[in-house]
């Protein structure tokens, strides 16, 4: 059986982090969930350092990217991880509440997977995250060769 790869959830707001880790946990998603609360902490995440320099787990199924974090924003997160090799086919999704054109527009030319703007009705937000973790921690399966 293939181990579950992770889900890293990269959010500063606790009451967010809750609600998405909630809505995952209630699409019945067995993936283990991870959540960073800046983009520092994600970078040290993936490419192991800090207090994540041992970890044994293999590279997320997806990450879950808000944009607007203290230390480092989203965006600056995923122009690192599209400039190093290893993280250039990870799947990134911005799950955000910015509805700034420049935020998108950089978003995409960086390479992100899909841009979500996080819906204010809690029942939208469920289920946008819902169908998010099951198409990326599920139906969507990485390119042959990592």
């Amino acid at each position: 059986m293939t181990e579950l790869r992770t889900i890293l959830l990269a959010e500063d707001s606790p009451h967010d982090a809750e609600m998405a880790i909630d809505a995952l946990r209630e699409a019945h998603l067995a993936n283990p969930i991870v959540h960073v609360q800046d983009g520092v902490e994600a970078l040290d995440y993936l490419l192991r350092r800090g207090k994540y320099a041992g970890r044994t787990d293999g590279e997320p199924a997806v990450l879950l990217l808000d944009i607007k974090m203290p230390r480092m924003d989203g965006l600056e997160v995923l122009n690192e991880l599209r400039k190093d090799g290893g993280f250039k086919k990870l799947p990134v999704v911005i799950l955000s509440s910015s509805r700034e054109e420049s935020d998108l527009a950089r978003s995409w030319d960086l390479g992100v997977n899909a841009y979500v703007v996080k819906p204010v009705d809690v029942d939208q937000f469920f289920e946008a995250v819902r169908t998010l973790g099951k198409f990326w921690a599920v139906l969507n399966e990485p390119p042959a060769g990592g």
